[in-house]
Parts: C-alpha cells; sequence; structure tokens
C-alpha cells in the first residue's frame, strides 16, 4: 500500500513540475514579447499650458529602437530622439488640444509591444494666478535634516544607498523631515516669517563615505521627480505646503540645475555623450568619482569670467564647465534636450505641489543661454511668480548684471531676483570695525547701497546676514548689539530679506572644521532634546529676548507699505551714526545705528530733510515715544527704529 501511495505522489510531483515548468515558460515568453519600460519623466503632465510642447524621457532596456503612437484626442507625436544609450528613448509630442485624462502610449520594438498609461491632469489654477514671494516678505531658510524630527520617523529606508543617522556627526544625517516641519507651522507665525526656504528635498540616494560624509544637505540630486524618501514622500511634500498655504506661509523650492548626484541614472548609463560637461575621466575612473590619476577638471568655483568682457576660454571653461566636486556631475544646459528636461521638471512641481518660488543653486555656473531660456518660459508662464539665483560675487555690478532687463547686459537673463553677496560681504565686516569717516564700519554697507542704480529693481534683490553655506553671523561669540544691528538693517532696507533658522535664538557656529557647524540641529527639534526653542518656557533668558525683539520687528514689518513700497533715503554716516529713512505717503521710519563701541549723538538738524519738523515718533520695538525735536543721545552700538 505505502509504495503504492508513493508513486502516485512521485505522479503527482511530475505533473506539478511540469506545470510550473509551462507557467514560468509562457511567462517568460510574454515578458520576452514586451516592451520593457521602467519608468517615464515626467510621471504625469498638465493641459491648459502654454508651451504645448512636451517631453516624455522614458526609460528602459533597449526602449530606443521603439516606436510610439497614441490615438488620444488632441495629442499628436512631433518626434522620437533616440540617444546614444539605446536604454532612452525621448518623446516629443503636442498636447495644445489635449483635454485632460488617461491616454495610452503604445510601444512596439520589433514583434515586441506594451501598452502604458499616461495622465494629463486639469492644472489647479492659470498660471498668472499663482503669486510668488516678493519684498512684502521675510524668507526663513531652514534645512530639513537639521529641523525636526516628527515622531513616526523611520531611521533606516529600505532599498536606499547605505546611509547612517548620527547626530554626534555634523557630516551624517540626523534624521529631520518634512513631517517635523508641519508640526511646528505655527512657530513660524508666531515668529512673524511670511516664507520658508527649505534646501533641497529632492532624493540624495548616494552613500555615505568612509570620511564621514553625507548628502544630508540635498545637493545632489538623484531623482528629480521624487523627495527624499528620508525626508517623506511627495504627497507629504504637497500636504505640507498645502497646510503652510493655510497659516499664510509661502514655500520657496530649492533646486539645482547645475549638476546632479554621482547616483543619478544618467550617470552609470548615460544618455548620450555629450549629457554632461568633461564625462571623459569617467572612462578613465572607470565609472567611479575617484578622480586620481584621471582627466577630471574641478570647477575654478571663479564666477567673474562669466561676464568678462576679456575672458579667456580656458577662465570659461573651467568656471561653468568644471564639476562642483567629483560627486556632483555636471549637467551640459547647451544639451537642448537636458534643457528641456530642467525646464518641464520645475513646471511640474509648480503644478503638482504648488511651490510659490524656487531659489536656484550655483545660478552662474550653468551654461548663461539654458538659464535665461529656462526663466522666460517660467516667466511666460508664471508672470507673478518669483525665482531667486545664487550669484556669489560680492560686487553690485556683477550681481545687477544677472537681473532681468539689465542695462549692463547684452544677454537678458530673465532672473527677476538676485542675492546680494555685496550686503552680506560689507556688512560681516563692518561688525568688527569702528564707524569712522571714511570706509569702515557703516560707510561699507552705505557705499554698498549706493550702487542700487545699476538694478532694474532694487526690492527684488534678496539680502541676508548669513546662510548655510557661510559662518553664522555671531561666530562663536552671542554679540547681540552686532545681531540686532544686522537685522535693523536687513528688515526696513529697500531688499527682500532672508533669514538664516535659529538666528532668532542666537545659534552661532562656524565653518572652520566642517559646515556642519552652522547647520547644527534646532533645538528642540528631535526627540530626547533637553534644550528647546520652539517654546517660551526652553527659551534661556537670552534667547527669548532676541525671539521677542525680532519677532516684534517681523510682525511689524508684515504689510507696512512704508517698507514695502517706501522710497528709500541714507545718510553717509556721521560721527559714528549711520541713518536709513524709508517714507511712504505721510510716514517715515528712520532705521538709527551707532556703529561705534562709544556713546554718540544723532544730530537731528542733519536729517531735516525726513524729519521735517515732526518732534515726536514712536520706537517700533517698545512701543515708547521718542522725541526727535532735540538730539538724541545713543548707547554704544544702538539700534533705534522710529516711526512718524
Amino acid at each position: 500500500m505505502l509504495i503504492f501511495v508513493d508513486k502516485i505522489r512521485k505522479k503527482l510531483m511530475k505533473k506539478l513540475l511540469l506545470f510550473i515548468g509551462l507557467m514560468l515558460s509562457a511567462m517568460s515568453m510574454n515578458a520576452a514579447n514586451k516592451v520593457n519600460i521602467e519608468r517615464i519623466d515626467p510621471t504625469h503632465w498638465y493641459v491648459g499650458m502654454k508651451e504645448s510642447s512636451l517631453q516624455l524621457m522614458v526609460y528602459g532596456k533597449g526602449i530606443r529602437d521603439a516606436e510610439v503612437t497614441t490615438d488620444y484626442p488632441g495629442v499628436s507625436i512631433e518626434s522620437l530622439v533616440r540617444l546614444d544609450s539605446p536604454d532612452y528613448l525621448l518623446i516629443y509630442m503636442d498636447v495644445a488640444k489635449a483635454q485632460a485624462g488617461k491616454m495610452t502610449l503604445k510601444f512596439k520594438v520589433g514583434k515586441k509591444s506594451v501598452n502604458y498609461p499616461y495622465e494629463l491632469k486639469t492644472r489647479e489654477m492659470t498660471g498668472a494666478e499663482r503669486r510668488g514671494f516678493s519684498n512684502a516678505d521675510v524668507l526663513y531658510m531652514l534645512m530639513p535634516d537639521r529641523f525636526a524630527q516628527s515622531a513616526n520617523h523611520v531611521a533606516q529606508i529600505k532599498g536606499l544607498n547605505t546611509y547612517k543617522e548620527d547626530r554626534s556627526q555634523p557630516s551624517l544625517r540626523h534624521g529631520g523631515d518634512l513631517e517635523g516641519i508641519r508640526q511646528h507651522l505655527d512657530y513660524f507665525n508666531e515668529l512673524g516669517v511670511t516664507a520658508l526656504w527649505f534646501t533641497p528635498v529632492l532624493e540624495n540616494n548616494s552613500p555615505d563615505n568612509d570620511n564621514g560624509f553625507s548628502t544630508y544637505h540635498g545637493y545632489a540630486t538623484t531623482d528629480y521627480y521624487r523627495v527624499d524618501p528620508r525626508f517623506g514622500t511627495n504627497a507629504q511634500y504637497k500636504q505640507l505646503i498645502d497646510d503652510a498655504h493655510a497659516k499664510g506661509l509661502k514655500v520657496v523650492m530649492d533646486m539645482i540645475f547645475n549638476h546632479c548626484g554621482f547616483e543619478h541614472p544618467w550617470v552609470a548609463n548615460q544618455p548620450s555623450k555629450d549629457w554632461f560637461n568633461l564625462p571623459d575621466w569617467l572612462k578613465e575612473s572607470q565609472g567611479t568619482s575617484n578622480p586620481e590619476g584621471t582627466s577630471f577638471q574641478q570647477t575654478s568655483y571663479k564666477l567673474t569670467p562669466v561676464l568678462d568682457p576679456y575672458a579667456s576660454k580656458v577662465d570659461m571653461r573651467e568656471t561653468v564647465e568644471g564639476w562642483f566636486v567629483p560627486t556632483m556631475p555636471d549637467l551640459n544646459q547647451k544639451n537642448p534636450h537636458v534643457m528641456k528636461y530642467l525646464i518641464q521638471n520645475s513646471i511640474w512641481w509648480i503644478e503638482t505641489v504648488g511651490i510659490d518660488g524656487i531659489r536656484m543653486d550655483t545660478y552662474p555656473y550653468a551654461d548663461r543661454e539654458g538659464m535665461a531660456q529656462w526663466m522666460k518660459v517660467l516667466d511666460k508662464e508664471y508672470p507673478n511668480f518669483n525665482t531667486v539665483g545664487e550669484t556669489w560675487v560680492t560686487e553690485p555690478a556683477y550681481t545687477a548684471a544677472w537681473q532681468k532687463d539689465s542695462k549692463l547686459s547684452s544677454a537678458n537673463s530673465y532672473l527677476k531676483t538676485v542675492m546680494d553677496f555685496s550686503f552680506f560681504d560689507k556688512l560681516n565686516q563692518a561688525k568688527n570695525e569702528e564707524t569712522d569717516g571714511w570706509w569702515n564700519g557703516f560707510n561699507r554697507i552705505y557705499n554698498s547701497l549706493v550702487y542700487d542704480y545699476l538694478y532694474p529693481n532694487p526690492s527684488n534683490v534678496m539680502a541676508f546676514i548669513e546662510n548655510h553655506d557661510t559662518d553664522r553671523f555671531l561666530g562663536n561669540g552671542k554679540d547681540t548689539l552686532a545681531l540686532k544691528q544686522a537685522l535693523a538693517l536687513l528688515l526696513t532696507i529697500n531688499r527682500t530679506p532672508q533669514l538664516y533658522y535659529g538666528t532668532e535664538i542666537l545659534m552661532n557656529g562656524t565653518k572652520e572644521i566642517t559646515d556642519g557647524n552652522v547647520r547644527k540641529d534646532f533645538p528642540g527639534g528631535f526627540p530626547g532634546d533637553k534644550h528647546d526653542g520652539f517654546t517660551k518656557e526652553g527659551r534661556t533668558k537670552a534667547e527669548q529676548a532676541m525671539f521677542n525683539w525680532l519677532s516684534k520687528l517681523l510682525h511689524w514689518r508684515q504689510g507696512n507699505d512704508v517698507i514695502i513700497k517706501g522710497k528709500q533715503t541714507q545718510f553717509i554716516p556721521w560721527k559714528g551714526v549711520y541713518v536709513i529713512a524709508r517714507q511712504y505717503g505721510d510716514k517715515t521710519v528712520l532705521t538709527i545705528l551707532n556703529g561705534t563701541s562709544g556713546s554718540a549723538t544723532m544730530e537731528v538738524a542733519r536729517y531735516a530733510e525726513v524729519i521735517q519738523g515732526k518732534t515726536v515718533a514712536r520706537d517700533v520695538i517698545t512701543g515708547r515715544s521718542v522725541n526727535i525735536g532735540e538730539d538724541l543721545k545713543l548707547r554704544p552700538r544702538q539700534t533705534l527704529i522710529i516711526e512718524f
């Protein structure tokens, strides 16, 4: 009996194995008869855009040879661009007459074929309805990895390259996330800022290196259409932005067109030989980011050749085509397909999550014509949107030449807002000096602002006293007198101001050892923090005093037409005192700074043209009355902002 049962079992097993084999064979044949499509960028698109040409970048083994058709109403395929790599295909289509809906793209390679669904969506609003940031706003810059962590944060995300979260290491990831930021939106309202600028939130799937460095900063993008999962999801990013909007806060997205991360799929499998600048060294390094013994060319970091009328070709090449670092491949914006991809990506994020502005990293390092094309497209689609470009040269003439409609340049950049590195540079020199009768102290600020005639629109110049790439304004100290003077200037002159997270609670640090020391965690943002900078109870007496002072100034600035629209008059520093007036209608604001370490006197007769016979003013911070009918005695390094 047992022998009989065993024979039956063996026969059944053979039939089962045969069935499984047939199924696997059928699956294999079915797969062999299909075209391999790994992904398509962008993941979806929108109808009703002014630019009707849509580029789809298709990834997949052997996809280059595919023929593509669609019968979706209003959509026509203009061209198929077959790149050097067999694993990419660019589809250009016209969607001018298309309505929202799901269309089917039919891919065929030889006898293999597949249908791929692609969605065209309805826009939430027209491009003209989207409002960007302006000089009426105060931007608050923060690093998501270093600001706050949510309760459900996952320390290790499966599928990502090796990384570690270790808050004791300044250059490793610390574990902040988007949900942590969302949970603190009320803090920004309490402080009084109106717009949030996050350093890049997109995927940075680069492994930590052996020296304890990571891409926690976000400037090495490996997927332009995906939020880094350590920060959250695309949906969580949108939820954060929606909730910020509900609380009257704008959100500015940090983008990088100059370079991507080494782990981007484009690096291991380059779409075309000219997708990157100077890529030949990758063959010499055998596809690694180790430049030793190769022809690797790093950028000179000198931006002057881009506008220099006498620039040599070698200097220009080193600046624009040299890579930022070996682990950040330099994209070639002269390649029209690269530029089209990047332009569409910025539009996709505006439409998909509703950002209110863009900060573009390393602006002059990228191809000038390509970036101007991008700005022109955005300005046409979103006339009331705003983009600020990082233009790190400390001379006003250089910065002004990059602003839209500048008469200093034969080529229009179409870039509405530029960053005032001159103000930053001069202020950080002045804080350590006595204001004399000529060049030192606040004379430096005066002599920088005198060149505002170079700017087509000075109010669209973003001023700052520090950021994530500089020493903190306080250095390793706590000089609140100097800090108040800097903030008073920043928030009352004719500029769009930007703050750096934690300044309001006296966060300090320098870059002497590592950038991580100016990018410390916001206290109270992480589980186990004993120090809580988010609450009055958790702050020290000195932190609370600084928070109160700045918050008072920020709330006073909101909607204040004297600061937003007012005429600016500055006076040459006189006997150590620097005065700037803002006037609008019948209202006047005076920012008065004693730029010396001794007592000083503001001789009111000298400022009669803006005081205009008034005798009483109001101290903006304290609310007290100030007698301006007689000379004002000022304490050492005193800051006084009055209105009348």
